[in-house]
C-alpha cells in the first residue's frame, strides 16, 4: 500500500491486498460508472428518495446515461416512483439492473423481495454489504451519473458508501422546520470528515401555491434555507413545493414524467458542478 494512496484501486501493485479505508471498490468489467452523487438527509421524511429520482430523471432528459442506487435498504421506495416491479434477472455471475420506461437503470432491495411489503430485518454489517453488493454485482453497463439514494442520518451505509465508493459529491436534502440548521449540520460535518465534497442544499416542502388566490404561501416560514446553506457556504440548489400532482405521480410510479423546473435547474447545477461530458 501507497503512502500516497489516492483511493484508486485499479492500476496499485496492492490491489486485493490492501488495508488502506481510503481505498474504493472497483466496479465489474461489465460496468463503467463515470460519477456518483449521494442524496443524504439528516433526517427521515423529508423527500430524499424523490430528490433521487427526479434530479436523475432530470439528469437522463439531458442526455446522460443515469442510474439509481436504492441504498436505502430498510426504506426502499425507488422501484415504487419509477412504476418497477419486483424480481430482476441474472446471467448467473452479474445481476440486471431494471429498466424505467425512460432508462433509467435501477437497483433496490425491493426489487429482490417477493413482495415490496416484505421486511427486511437485517442488522447493519449486512446492510452495509447489501451496498457494495449493488456496486460490485450488478451489470450497469455505461452510466455517466449515479445517483444513491442514503438512508436518513450518519449510521452505517452512509459511512459505508463515503468510505468504499468513489462518492464525487452530495446533495442533502432538507425540509423548513426549525431544526433543519442542526440537522444540516450534521450532514455536512460528517462529509467534511470523509472528505465528501458537499454540492448544494434542496428544500423541499418549502412552499405551496395556492390554487384559488394564486399567492404562495411558506406553512414552515421563509427564507430559512438561504441562512443556513450561507453560514455552511454551500450552494441552495433549489426550493421545491408541497405539490399533490406530484405526490400522485410517485405513488403512481410515474414520477420520471413530470418536468419540476426547481429539479431541473439542480440537476443543471450538478451537471455543470461535476462537468462529466457525453
Amino acid at each position: 500500500m501507497s503512502e500516497e494512496c489516492s483511493g484508486s484501486c485499479s492500476s496499485c501493485a496492492s490491489k486485493g491486498n490492501c488495508d488502506n479505508p481510503l481505498a474504493k471498490l472497483n466496479t465489474n468489467e461489465s460496468s463503467k460508472i463515470n460519477k456518483v452523487i449521494g442524496i443524504v438527509s439528516g433526517k427521515g421524511g423529508v423527500g430524499k428518495s424523490l430528490t433521487t429520482v427526479a434530479l436523475a430523471s432530470a439528469v437522463n432528459r439531458m442526455g446522460f446515461k443515469t442510474g439509481i442506487i436504492d441504498g436505502d435498504i430498510l426504506g426502499a421506495s425507488v422501484p415504487n416512483m419509477l412504476g418497477l416491479k419486483t424480481g430482476v434477472n441474472s446471467d448467473g455471475v452479474l445481476m440486471q439492473p431494471a429498466v424505467s420506461k425512460s432508462g433509467i437503470k435501477t437497483m433496490s432491495m425491493n426489487l429482490l423481495l417477493d413482495t415490496p411489503e416484505t421486511p427486511v430485518v437485517w442488522r447493519g454489517a449486512i446492510l452495509s454489504n447489501v451496498l457494495k453488493q449493488f456496486w460490485t454485482d450488478v451489470k450497469w453497463g455505461d452510466i455517466d451519473y449515479m445517483f444513491i439514494d442514503m438512508p436518513p442520518g450518519t449510521g452505517d451505509i452512509p459511512l459505508t458508501a463515503f468510505q468504499s465508493l468513489p462518492v464525487d459529491g452530495i446533495v442533502i436534502v432538507t425540509s423548513p422546520q426549525d431544526l433543519v440548521s442542526m440537522i444540516v449540520k450534521k450532514a455536512v460535518n460528517m462529509a467534511n470528515m470523509m472528505k465528501v465534497p458537499v454540492i448544494g442544499i434542496i428544500e423541499n416542502m418549502s412552499y405551496l401555491d395556492c390554487s384559488d388566490c394564486g399567492k404562495r404561501i411558506y406553512p414552515f416560514g421563509e427564507g430559512k434555507a438561504e441562512v443556513v446553506a450561507s453560514s455552511l457556504g454551500v450552494k441552495l440548489l433549489a426550493k421545491t413545493p408541497i405539490n399533490p400532482t406530484i405526490a400522485k405521480a410517485c405513488d403512481d410510479g410515474v414520477i420520471e414524467d413530470i418536468v419540476m423546473p426547481s429539479y431541473e435547474d439542480a440537476a443543471k447545477i450538478i451537471v455543470d458542478t461535476l462537468s462529466c461530458k457525453l
